[in-house]
Protein backbone atom coordinates (compact mmCIF):
# COMPACT_ATOMS: atom_id res chain seq x y z
CA UNK A 1 0.00 0.00 0.00
CA UNK A 2 1.28 3.45 -0.90
CA UNK A 3 1.38 6.18 1.74
CA UNK A 4 1.55 9.93 1.30
CA UNK A 5 5.24 9.68 2.21
CA UNK A 6 5.90 7.23 -0.67
CA UNK A 7 7.76 8.64 -3.67
CA UNK A 8 5.32 7.41 -6.32
CA UNK A 9 1.54 7.21 -6.07
CA UNK A 10 -0.55 4.56 -7.85
CA UNK A 11 -3.99 6.13 -7.45
CA UNK A 12 -5.43 8.17 -10.29
CA UNK A 13 -4.69 11.89 -10.17
CA UNK A 14 -8.08 13.56 -9.67
CA UNK A 15 -7.61 17.27 -9.12
CA UNK A 16 -9.86 19.08 -6.65
CA UNK A 17 -9.58 22.43 -4.95
CA UNK A 18 -9.95 23.31 -1.29
CA UNK A 19 -10.40 26.81 0.07
CA UNK A 20 -9.39 27.75 3.60
CA UNK A 21 -8.62 30.77 5.81
CA UNK A 22 -5.02 30.66 7.06
CA UNK A 23 -3.26 33.46 8.94
CA UNK A 24 -6.34 35.66 8.35
CA UNK A 25 -6.22 35.28 4.55
CA UNK A 26 -8.19 33.08 2.14
CA UNK A 27 -6.26 30.53 0.07
CA UNK A 28 -7.29 28.00 -2.56
CA UNK A 29 -5.15 24.91 -3.15
CA UNK A 30 -5.15 22.10 -5.68
CA UNK A 31 -5.21 18.65 -4.07
CA UNK A 32 -5.69 15.01 -5.06
CA UNK A 33 -5.53 11.48 -3.73
CA UNK A 34 -2.10 10.20 -2.77
CA UNK A 35 -1.13 13.24 -0.70
CA UNK A 36 -1.34 14.09 3.00
CA UNK A 37 -4.75 15.36 4.14
CA UNK A 38 -6.18 15.35 0.61
CA UNK A 39 -9.70 16.54 1.49
CA UNK A 40 -8.91 19.49 3.76
CA UNK A 41 -6.08 21.33 5.44
CA UNK A 42 -5.26 19.30 8.53
CA UNK A 43 -5.51 20.97 11.91
CA UNK A 44 -1.77 20.68 12.66
CA UNK A 45 -0.92 22.57 9.48
CA UNK A 46 -3.41 25.28 10.43
CA UNK A 47 -1.80 25.64 13.85
CA UNK A 48 1.70 25.81 12.35
CA UNK A 49 0.87 28.49 9.75
CA UNK A 50 -1.04 30.59 12.28
CA UNK A 51 1.80 30.59 14.84
CA UNK A 52 5.06 30.11 12.89
CA UNK A 53 7.68 32.77 13.58
CA UNK A 54 9.19 34.20 10.39
CA UNK A 55 10.91 37.56 9.96
CA UNK A 56 10.75 39.49 6.69
CA UNK A 57 14.37 38.65 5.76
CA UNK A 58 14.32 34.98 6.77
CA UNK A 59 15.26 32.27 4.29
CA UNK A 60 12.75 29.44 4.87
CA UNK A 61 12.59 25.70 4.18
CA UNK A 62 9.26 23.85 4.21
CA UNK A 63 10.47 20.30 4.89
CA UNK A 64 8.04 17.63 3.69
CA UNK A 65 5.94 20.32 2.04
CA UNK A 66 3.05 18.19 0.81
CA UNK A 67 0.91 20.29 -1.54
CA UNK A 68 2.70 23.49 -0.50
CA UNK A 69 0.38 25.00 2.11
CA UNK A 70 2.97 25.94 4.75
CA UNK A 71 5.49 27.24 2.21
CA UNK A 72 2.90 29.35 0.42
CA UNK A 73 1.83 31.05 3.64
CA UNK A 74 5.48 31.43 4.72
CA UNK A 75 6.17 33.32 1.47
CA UNK A 76 3.75 36.03 2.60
CA UNK A 77 5.85 36.65 5.73
CA UNK A 78 9.33 36.94 4.19
CA UNK A 79 10.83 38.77 1.24
CA UNK A 80 13.57 36.15 1.06
CA UNK A 81 13.40 32.77 -0.69
CA UNK A 82 11.24 29.88 0.45
CA UNK A 83 12.26 26.36 -0.58
CA UNK A 84 9.72 23.53 -0.49
CA UNK A 85 10.75 19.87 -0.67
CA UNK A 86 8.94 16.54 -0.55
CA UNK A 87 9.64 12.90 -1.43
CA UNK A 88 6.16 12.41 -2.94
CA UNK A 89 6.28 13.29 -6.66
CA UNK A 90 2.52 13.96 -6.80
CA UNK A 91 2.74 16.32 -3.81
CA UNK A 92 5.62 18.16 -5.51
CA UNK A 93 3.58 18.55 -8.70
CA UNK A 94 0.66 19.98 -6.70
CA UNK A 95 2.97 22.23 -4.64
CA UNK A 96 4.32 23.66 -7.90
CA UNK A 97 0.77 24.29 -9.12
CA UNK A 98 -0.18 25.90 -5.78
CA UNK A 99 2.82 28.26 -5.76
CA UNK A 100 3.46 28.88 -9.47
CA UNK A 101 2.92 32.66 -9.34
CA UNK A 102 5.16 33.26 -6.33
CA UNK A 103 8.63 34.19 -7.58
CA UNK A 104 10.37 33.68 -4.21
CA UNK A 105 9.32 30.00 -4.00
CA UNK A 106 11.22 27.03 -5.39
CA UNK A 107 9.79 23.48 -5.11
CA UNK A 108 12.15 20.48 -5.13
CA UNK A 109 11.56 16.73 -5.31
CA UNK A 110 13.80 14.90 -2.87
CA UNK A 111 13.91 12.73 0.23
CA UNK A 112 14.25 15.07 3.23
CA UNK A 113 17.47 17.11 2.70
CA UNK A 114 18.62 15.16 -0.38
CA UNK A 115 18.39 18.16 -2.77
CA UNK A 116 19.05 20.94 -0.24
CA UNK A 117 22.34 22.79 -0.80
CA UNK A 118 22.03 25.78 1.54
CA UNK A 119 21.22 26.82 5.10
CA UNK A 120 18.09 28.52 6.41
CA UNK A 121 16.88 30.89 9.11
CA UNK A 122 13.72 28.83 9.58
CA UNK A 123 12.87 25.20 8.87
CA UNK A 124 9.15 24.40 9.13
CA UNK A 125 8.15 20.79 9.65
CA UNK A 126 4.85 18.93 10.07
CA UNK A 127 6.40 15.49 10.62
CA UNK A 128 5.07 12.42 8.78
CA UNK A 129 4.36 10.61 12.04
CA UNK A 130 2.73 7.71 10.17
CA UNK A 131 6.18 7.05 8.65
CA UNK A 132 7.51 6.27 12.13
CA UNK A 133 9.72 7.89 14.75
CA UNK A 134 12.98 6.79 13.12
CA UNK A 135 12.26 8.87 9.99
CA UNK A 136 10.95 11.86 11.96
CA UNK A 137 13.94 11.77 14.33
CA UNK A 138 16.39 11.65 11.41
CA UNK A 139 14.75 14.70 9.81
CA UNK A 140 14.91 16.61 13.12
CA UNK A 141 18.57 15.66 13.67
CA UNK A 142 19.57 16.54 10.10
CA UNK A 143 17.79 19.93 10.38
CA UNK A 144 20.54 21.17 12.68
CA UNK A 145 23.07 20.97 9.82
CA UNK A 146 20.84 23.10 7.57
CA UNK A 147 20.18 25.99 9.95
CA UNK A 148 22.12 29.23 10.02
CA UNK A 149 23.39 30.51 13.38
CA UNK A 150 20.36 31.26 15.59
CA UNK A 151 18.07 29.70 12.98
CA UNK A 152 15.02 27.80 14.22
CA UNK A 153 13.40 24.46 13.60
CA UNK A 154 9.63 24.84 14.07
CA UNK A 155 7.70 21.57 14.37
CA UNK A 156 3.97 20.99 14.83
CA UNK A 157 2.64 17.76 16.35
CA UNK A 158 -0.15 16.41 18.52
CA UNK A 159 1.48 16.42 21.93
CA UNK A 160 -0.24 13.29 23.25
CA UNK A 161 0.10 11.38 19.95
CA UNK A 162 3.88 11.32 19.61
CA UNK A 163 4.56 15.04 19.78
CA UNK A 164 5.85 14.79 23.34
CA UNK A 165 8.63 12.39 22.30
CA UNK A 166 9.43 14.52 19.22
CA UNK A 167 9.81 17.59 21.43
CA UNK A 168 12.07 15.69 23.84
CA UNK A 169 14.21 14.56 20.91
CA UNK A 170 14.42 18.13 19.56
CA UNK A 171 15.62 19.32 22.97
CA UNK A 172 18.25 16.56 23.11
CA UNK A 173 19.56 17.46 19.62
CA UNK A 174 19.53 21.25 19.96
CA UNK A 175 19.96 21.67 23.71
CA UNK A 176 16.88 23.92 23.89
CA UNK A 177 13.15 23.89 23.24
CA UNK A 178 10.23 26.25 23.63
CA UNK A 179 6.56 25.81 22.86
CA UNK A 180 5.10 28.79 20.98
CA UNK A 181 1.54 27.47 20.52
CA UNK A 182 -0.90 25.06 22.14
CA UNK A 183 -4.14 24.59 20.23
CA UNK A 184 -6.56 21.65 20.01
CA UNK A 185 -4.04 19.12 21.30
CA UNK A 186 -1.36 20.36 18.87
CA UNK A 187 1.77 22.23 19.84
CA UNK A 188 4.36 24.13 17.86
CA UNK A 189 7.81 23.35 19.24
CA UNK A 190 10.83 25.52 18.43
CA UNK A 191 14.52 24.74 18.84
CA UNK A 192 17.27 27.24 18.03
CA UNK A 193 20.57 26.34 16.37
Amino acid sequence: MKHYFSENQESELKLKTITVILAKKEYTFFTSSGVFSKKKVDYGTKVLVNYMEINEDDKVLDLGCGIGIVGRVAATKTKNKVILTDVNKRAVKLAKMNTRKIRTIKVLHGNAFEKIKEKFDVILFNPPQAAGKKICYAMIKDSKDFLLKDGTLQVVARHNKGGGSLSEYMESVFGNLKTIAKKGGYRVYVSKA
